[in-house]
């Protein structure tokens, strides 16, 4: 043996199976002149390998900087071993069970190399709708268990061709051991329906549905995590029929187009937001709308942005070729319901709704809607996480416990903590009805699963009747930890950030309940992993009717004016006040007055609809947070003068919004433009905000802010705050990897919950316990 010669043992843990990562190392080692061989084991993929140094060394820097598209390396660990004498390089069978280190591949969109075949004549594989490679296309929406092989995923039911056989075997394919490898004669195949479950005869099922859209008709069409309804979105009549049949009145659709150049006609896109379209995630990106433009009115009403994506499926590929400029792309479902995934299901819940089913048998195990993005301050924001980067885990700053975080109720998510890596779920939506409660028990069951996580831990929001912490409060034998909602806010944004110790956390949103029993939401706290102390909050407000409240800001506005003026609200001349029907206004100034269903609120989530229903812009919402966007839409931030604000002295900081709501009803009566208000409003907040950060740097000598919460999706406020508290020498950390609503919030509780399995919080000097034991006992 040449004495120059040396060898190594390298085990490369993270998703790297079923994404060519083996074939990528054999033809890595090859490249460089090296032998050995490469196998899936229990502990990761191991690869051992042996020749010149130099060449290892290439090798091994290859081996990271290089790796397949779909391949997420998450740790690296290479020894000096003895030089065996392989003659050559080889990938052998997996041994052991590899599914304990190799995590699972998100759903991506179709590769470039299989769109060329798709659209190439001469390739066997011409206009198949179900085409895919080891470096694209489903993964984890159909998988069933673990390990990742094809018996174990919706593909069991096909079996593979020679041909597909012959891809699959060969690790100088492209195609070898792609799990859903397939094609015409082999692999799954489209169908259309009408909605009497009728099988329409067509020799191309995806050109028909095309035609049908062109008419004005409502397809439901099969995707990679569950059904979308499409129609045609330049026809005014087709998009309303959707409306209606899908009780769907206001918020906005999602769109998809054959091609940038198509977007381009109706909406702006910079370079970093073509770089988000054109990703392998394709998420809805958010872009600014063009005026005028030919979709229709109602696809996005009130909104300066359209929701786009590009085709991710081949199917979809195949269905946009057929010349339609734009469709939206909604969720397969009634409003608050999961989407629809399986076919039976679809024809039971979208029969009312589609005329036409564009459907397919490869089956999906779990549904997982598209991602939603934007590019605000110079950084990707997730307005929802899902389809495309579900379940590629966030890194964590040190090793956890086995936490199963589930989350709040709005917007939910699951988290699972294993070692450094926590992975959140796909969303799963409003815990508010019994199908969604069950997709979220389903979600936690197959997570454990593929995952091969058991939680020692369970971490749940305090707020008693979240269907979510009546699940973790009935699971037996596990421990449980409950999480305050604005402290999970805080510390997941620390969490991603990789940030400890003591921070100024701002945690601002419409609803979380409060360690006294109040309904929280414009939140200054001092908050670490373990535990945190209120600094400062919005004055509390009586909230009329409670849940009602969020549905009709009417009754905030009236909650806010009274607060301002007293019995006085009646000498005010608001065209708000002349809208509501005397008998309302007397009754819930009077529920107001006496505290009868009306609990008390520092929601500034609320403050938005308050002042939202007093400009007269919105009494009424059809969906969460619809009067805040209406509110930041017409904002003119050009200008940066700003309403006057107090606080309270005393700890925690009280901050009225007396002084605000009085500014506002005189430039009112003022007529000054609703956009200056809103613009000046805005501003207010933002100035406060940042002045508190001021005076508790100065009263604790902490510099590190953390941003968190539903209301920094307000663009104008998370940019405001960002730039106001770095000018003032502040570090500003924001979300960048995980939704800052609540989508978010299970990493939170997963790490909080870790923190206090490994250090209770701190005890009360007065009490002698902490409030985190208070409330639980």
């Amino acid at each position: 043996m040449d004495m120059e010669h040396v060898a190594a043992r390298i085990v490369v843990n993270g998703i790297v199976q079923g994404v060519g990562f083996r074939p990528f190392v054999f033809n890595l080692a090859n490249c460089h002149g090296l032998t050995g061989e490469v196998a899936n084991t229990s502990s990761g993929v191991v690869i051992l390998v042996e020749g010149a140094a130099d060449d290892l060394n290439s090798f091994a820097v290859d081996l990271t900087a290089k790796p397949p598209p779909l391949a997420l390396i998450v740790e690296v660990s290479r020894q000096a071993v003895a030089v065996t004498g392989f003659s050559a390089f080889r990938i052998i069978k997996s041994m052991g069970d590899e599914a304990m280190s190799t995590l699972i591949s998100p759903d991506v969109s179709i590769c470039e190399d299989c769109r060329k075949e798709l659209f190439d004549p001469n390739d066997r594989r011409y206009h198949y709708p179900f085409i895919n490679c080891t470096n694209c296309g489903p993964r984890y929406t159909i998988i069933d268990d673990i390990p990742y092989d094809r018996p174990k995923t919706s593909m069991k039911h096909f079996a593979l061709c020679p041909q597909c056989r012959a891809e699959y075997e060969d690790p100088a394919n492209r195609r070898f051991h792609a799990q859903p490898n397939a094609c015409a004669e082999c692999g799954p195949r489209v169908t259309i329906y009408d909605n009497q479950r009728q099988r329409i005869d067509h020799d191309d099922p995806i050109k028909k549905a095309a035609t049908l859209l062109k008419k004005g008709c409502i397809v439901a069409v099969k995707g990679l995590g569950g059904f979308h309804l499409a129609v045609d979105a330049e026809n005014n009549e087709a998009v309303a029929t959707l409306r209606s049949r899908k009780h769907r009145e206001e918020k906005p659709f999602a769109l998809m187009s054959p091609d940038l150049s198509a977007i381009r006609s109706y909406a702006y896109i910079t370079d970093d937001e073509k770089r988000l379209l054109t990703a392998i995630q394709r998420p809805i990106v958010l872009l600014e709308k063009k005026e005028p433009n030919t979709i229709a009115a109602n696809v996005a009403a009130g909104q300066r942005t359209f929701g786009v994506m590009l085709p991710y499926t081949p199917l979809h590929y195949l269905l946009m070729e057929q010349g339609v400029r734009a469709l939206v792309m909604t969720s397969g479902n009634l409003s608050e319901e999961p989407i629809a995934i399986d076919n039976e299901d679809a024809f039971h819940r979208l029969a009312g709704i589609a005329d036409y089913f564009l459907m397919h048998n490869r089956d999906i195990y779990l549904r997982s809607d598209d991602s939603i993005v934007r590019q605000v301050a110079g950084t990707t924001r997730y307005l929802r996480r899902s389809r495309g980067y579900v379940p590629v885990p966030i890194i964590l700053r040190q090793a956890t416990p086995v936490v199963l975080g589930v989350g709040a109720e709005m917007k939910s998510t699951v988290c699972l903590t294993k070692g450094k890596m926590a992975f959140l779920s796909q969303h799963i939506g409003d815990l508010e009805n019994m199908a969604t409660s069950e997709y979220f028990e389903k979600t936690i069951g197959h997570m454990r699963r593929i995952l091969a996580i058991e939680p020692e831990i369970i971490a749940y929001d305090m707020h008693p009747d979240y269907l979510s912490s009546r699940w973790a409060l009935e699971q037996r034998g596990i421990q449980k930890i409950a999480v305050q909602h604005h402290h999970a806010h805080v510390v997941s944004a620390m969490a991603e950030n990789c940030v400890s110790g003591t921070v100024i956390g701002l945690s601002f949103d419409g609803t979380g309940y409060g360690t006294d029993g109040h309904i929280w939401g414009g939140e200054v706290l001092l908050a670490d992993e373990r535990t945190f102390e209120r600094a400062a909050h919005l004055a509390y407000m009586p909230m009329p009717g409670s849940a009602f409240a969020i549905k009709q800001p009417w009754r905030m506005g009236l909650s806010y004016l009274y607060s301002a003026f007293g019995d006085d609200i009646g000498n005010l001349s608001l065209p708000f006040l002349d809208s509501v029907e005397p008998i309302r206004l007397s009754t819930i100034l009077e529920m107001i007055r006496k505290r009868i269903n009306a609990p008390l609120t520092s929601s500034l989530g609320r403050l938005f609809d308050g002042v939202a229903a007093i400009a007269g812009l919105r009494e009424e919402v059809a969906f969460e947070g619809q009067a805040a966007m209406e509110l930041e839409m017409i904002a003119e931030t050009s200008a940066d003068d700003a309403y006057d604000v107090h606080w309270e002295s005393g700890y925690p900081l009280q901050i009225s919004p007396v002084p605000i709501i009085r500014s506002i009803v005189d430039d009112l009566l003022r007529q000054t433009p609703l956009p200056i208000i809103s613009g000046r409003f805005h501003m207010t907040l933002i100035k406060v905000f940042g002045d508190v950060c001021d005076h508790l740097r100065q009263e604790k000598g902490l510099t590190r802010v953390v941003l968190s919460g539903g209301v920094f999706q307000n663009v104008i406020i998370l940019r405001g705050l960002m730039r106001l508290l770095e000018d003032r020498g502040f570090e500003v950390y924001t979300h960048t990897k995980i939704p800052t609503n609540d989508g978010g919030i299970s990493l939170g509780q997963a790490v909080v919950a870790a923190a206090q399995e490994r250090a209770p919080a701190p005890i009360d000097a007065t009490t002698g316990k902490s409030f985190y034991t208070a409330f639980q006992e």
